[in-house]
């Protein structure tokens, strides 16, 4: 990673709110753990995919390991920006101190104030900070007080509270503080697969001045043409979506073979561990493998194996 990180910085970063003044709706990959890495991100920028997020990173660890770092944060110079990585942190100064490693790197950060899992919540991170709006603010303005790249977007990733109102007071509190955009996953801590509730993030974009991304059961493009209409969302975070179908944004209703092809020739390029490089293939050839072909392939338990496979079906 160091070495990547030195060439870097000869890049030009991007200032993602430009993207939010294109007119257009920001289609955005989310943070997701072990999947939104370097590699994920250069294939689904090559198809139409705005802006990336890199998977959720501990502040504190990060800012005290350096082996964390290199884990936990890979970039290059060849296009993969704008970029946002996100953090999860629960002190401001931490958070600042986590920002100014990646400043010269990335393009912004985003504090995550939505991860509901019970690990997060327990530690202090996560959705537990939609309930403490004080926190957030104050983690807010110290990064934006402490950072001196004007174009360093510093944003939040929220999850809505059961009374609708404490959510935009949240948002509202967030926007004076200086947050450049707010995305809104519209369920609550405790739902998981209930529908998303997209008359909520209507409203909270209504109430807003600053950018609002929709996030939520987004699985292809019309969908999140459908989200924007009817939340009047700014942006649209796909996840699950992406890792079924990396080309969705790009309009294809099914992984066509050409971006499987790309994402054998990246992950190959980057060194991308096999569990991952297989896990993406079986995320991706779920809606065109029969049940048979699908009990052989995830089985499979190398990359030679694997990619004798692609081969010999699909001609990849």
């Amino acid at each position: 990673m160091i070495g990547d990180i030195v060439e870097t910085k000869q890049c030009q970063l991007k200032d993602p709110m430009d993207l939010f003044h294109s007119g257009q709706v920001v289609k955005i990959c989310a943070p997701m753990v072990r999947y939104s890495k370097l590699a994920f991100r250069t294939l689904v920028r090559k198809y139409s995919c705005d802006l990336c997020y890199t998977p959720m990173i501990v502040a504190a660890d990060f800012v005290r390991s350096a082996k964390a770092r290199d884990s936990e944060f890979t970039t290059n110079k060849v296009g993969d920006h704008p970029l946002i990585v996100q953090f999860a942190a629960k002190e401001a100064q931490i958070l600042c101190d986590a920002a100014r490693i990646v400043c010269p790197f990335a393009d912004g950060i985003d504090l995550n104030c939505g991860c509901p899992q019970r690990w997060a919540m327990a530690e202090g991170y996560g959705a537990c900070l939609i309930n403490k709006p004080e926190l957030v603010r104050d983690m807010v303005r110290h990064v934006r007080n402490q950072i001196d790249n004007p174009r360093f977007s510093v944003s939040i990733k929220i999850r809505i509270h059961e009374n609708l109102k404490r959510t935009v007071d949240l948002c509202q509190k967030a926007e004076a503080t200086g947050v450049s955009w707010i995305t809104v996953h519209g369920r609550s801590v405790e739902e998981r697969h209930q529908p998303v509730h997209y008359d909520a993030i209507k409203i909270i974009k209504q109430s807003m001045s600053i950018p609002i991304v929709a996030n939520g059961d987004i699985k292809t493009l019309k969908d999140a043409e459908n989200v924007h209409h009817l939340t009047g969302a700014d942006g649209v975070m796909v996840a699950r979506g992406l890792l079924a179908n990396p080309a969705m944004f790009a309009g294809y209703e099914e992984t066509p073979l050409k971006c499987i092809q790309d994402w054998v020739d990246i992950a190959l390029e980057h060194g991308t561990p096999f569990t991952c490089f297989h896990h993406h293939l079986m995320y991706m050839m779920e809606r065109i493998t029969s049940k048979q072909e699908k009990k052989v392939f995830n089985i499979l338990s190398s990359t030679s194996a694997v990619l004798d496979y692609l081969n010999n079906y699909y001609g990849v």
